[in-house]
């Protein structure tokens, strides 16, 4: 007979020394999730036909900028670890503790990303799509620190799953040593997973692409985010009596579908196109990957890629590129 825990218990320790040099717990999800999202990354962006040197150098970007991103909003919508009473500003560059925002991280990605592809002459777009499986798996991985870290859990709960927390790690006011809390880490662990095979049907059930699997991946997240960040009962800014992080998933997921549908009016029946105009190996023009059918084909040498339209990328683009929008 299967029996099954009356909880979850908590790692002991989230460091470990070899030698003088720490190895902390948290630092190796984030490095695995990373690792995992490049591995997915590679082989899809090579499928669309994207060069494939790309996706190593253009994630160096993406990773730095979206530390920086991901560290400055956890600042900003919690500040009192740094800016209140018993605050420490120094404490801000300390992120092998924990505390990177995932929306901080997305758009400092995200301006990185604009920033390394602008610079290889290719569109964000169809790396972005490319991309967004890859994230949440990343994303899945990654709350593993916060398991070892015993930090950011849910309210107290009397479900066999619920997780241990030490006394040292207890937000102020839980001190009952028999409490057990929501393991917010784990449900946000398996929605993640969950996702990523519906966002991969998705993609090719209704054929998918200009950067609409990237805003079907926003959507996905923030439906789980919400209603997990609902049950989080750490300390956190709050508007209206509602945590921050909330009131943004509710914003991203609005702003995502009204982006999803728009590209999918305006590119209906349209090529994908991999490079930027006067980019690309084809003479003259740029390389355009037809993918309308799930098929990837390349220009031959004689073909006039010159005349076709460039069409509209779906993520957001350097200003240089959306001049004409208004």
């Amino acid at each position: 007979m299967l029996i099954l825990p009356a909880s979850i218990p908590s790692p002991s320790q989230a460091e470990w020394f070899l030698g003088p040099f720490p190895l902390r717990a948290y630092a190796l999800a984030i490095g695995l999730g990373i690792v995992a999202a490049w591995w997915i990354l590679d082989r899809r962006y090579t499928a669309k036909g994207g060069p494939r040197d790309t996706a190593i150098d253009v994630a160096l970007w993406m990773v730095l900028f979206g530390i920086v991103g991901a560290r400055i909003y956890h600042v900003i919508s919690s500040p009192d670890a740094y800016f209140g009473e018993n605050g420490n500003p120094a404490r801000i560059i300390e992120i092998w503790n924990g505390g990177l925002g995932i929306w901080g991280a997305i758009a400092g990605g995200a301006v990185g990303a604009a920033i390394a592809m602008r610079r290889r002459g290719l569109r964000l777009a169809p790396f972005a799509d490319a991309l967004a499986p890859g994230l949440l798996v990343a994303q899945a991985i990654g709350r593993l620190g916060n398991y070892f870290n015993q930090e950011l859990y849910g309210a107290p709960t009397t479900l066999p799953w619920g997780l241990e927390i030490d006394a040292a790690h207890r937000v102020a006011g839980y001190t009952d040593p028999e409490l057990l809390f929501h393991p917010t880490f784990l449900y946000e662990m398996v929605w993640n997973l969950a996702m990523v095979g519906v966002l991969l049907w998705a993609e090719r059930r209704f054929r998918l692409r200009h950067g609409r699997v990237m805003w079907l991946y926003v959507m996905l997240y923030t439906l789980g985010r919400g209603w997990i960040e609902y049950l989080r009962i750490d300390t956190a800014e709050t508007v209206l009596g509602v945590r921050l992080n909330v009131w943004t998933s509710v914003l991203v997921f609005l702003l995502a579908f009204a982006i999803f549908v728009r590209i999918g009016r305006r590119t209906r029946g349209r090529e994908e196109q991999i490079w930027l105009p006067g980019h690309g190996p084809a003479e003259g023009g740029t390389d355009a990957v037809a993918v309308e059918n799930d098929d990837v084909t390349r220009p031959s040498a004689g073909d006039d890629v010159t005349s076709r339209p460039a069409d509209d990328d779906a993520a957001p683009a350097p200003a240089e590129e959306r001049r004409g929008d208004g």
